[in-house]
């Protein structure tokens, strides 16, 4: 396929994926607004008021870029989990398959979707976040990098996850039983220092630790980790999700019934 072809086929999976989710905008986009109103009524202003500061600022201040990131990543992977799984289960990905299509060109179109709509949520999520308290900037350099780079890395992972499952039940268990639990490992409601050195060291294999630090130092200009190696994890994870979800497309053993 010429450079065109591919631009065409990549357009037309991505906005097959984002008509997708804007037809049904009450079930894919506004629960994230009205899941994270009540965090930053609960743990910002009810629980917060009683902690005080945290990393030298309010409570408020410190959990909002947690809540954005764990936003963002929820919904970068549900998006595309969700509409690879559909495409395989109708059979309509083998029509994908055996078409001139290159597999990253597939990849993308999907991933791209499921960035889009990480990012629409980020929105939606900071525009609520306003009525609660106010952001400051500190780096909009690193805060457009983080954003960009979890959500594609979340996509990929969702695109795997997708790949491997035979049900729809089976997209439902890698969510509820590792992605929450990351999420919520990942330093978004407390600081790293709080940990004893030990758990400190283990948090670190997690890479939502990386991920929400490097946001927090974006939004806020403080973070458990350096900004450098954070950016360096979110990369390498990153890499190594999309050359294994190449590997998957191009085996097809998964895919193909």
């Amino acid at each position: 396929m010429t450079l065109a072809e591919q631009y065409v086929a990549f357009m037309t999976i991505l906005r097959k994926e984002i008509r997708r989710y804007l037809r049904i905008w009450p079930q894919t986009l506004l629960p994230s607004a009205i899941t994270m109103s009540l965090y930053f009524v609960i743990f910002g202003s009810l629980i917060g008021s009683r902690i005080g500061e945290m990393g030298g600022f309010t409570y408020m201040q410190f959990v909002v870029p947690g809540l954005i990131m764990m936003a963002i990543v929820t919904n970068s992977y549900s998006n595309v989990v969700s509409s690879f799984f559909g495409s395989k289960f109708n059979h309509s990905v083998e029509e994908l398959l055996v078409s001139p299509v290159p597999h990253y060109v597939i990849l993308m179109g999907y991933v791209v979707g499921g960035v889009t709509r990480g990012l629409f949520v980020a929105l939606v999520v900071t525009l609520v976040s306003l009525f609660f308290t106010r952001l400051h900037i500190h780096s909009y350099l690193v805060v457009i990098l983080v954003v960009l780079m979890t959500s594609t890395l979340f996509a990929l992972a969702g695109f795997i996850n997708a790949v491997f499952a035979n049900s729809f039940d089976d997209i439902s268990i890698i969510p509820t039983f590792v992605l929450t639990p990351l999420i919520y490992l990942g330093g978004v409601f407390y600081s790293m220092d709080l940990l004893p050195d030990f758990w400190a060291g283990v948090s670190r294999l997690n890479p939502l630790v990386y991920v929400v630090n490097a946001f927090r130092y974006g939004v806020l200009g403080v973070s458990d980790v350096s900004l450098g190696f954070a950016l360096g994890m979110i990369g390498f994870f990153t890499v190594l999700a999309f050359v294994y979800s190449m590997h998957l497309l191009g085996s097809g053993k998964r895919l193909r019934q």
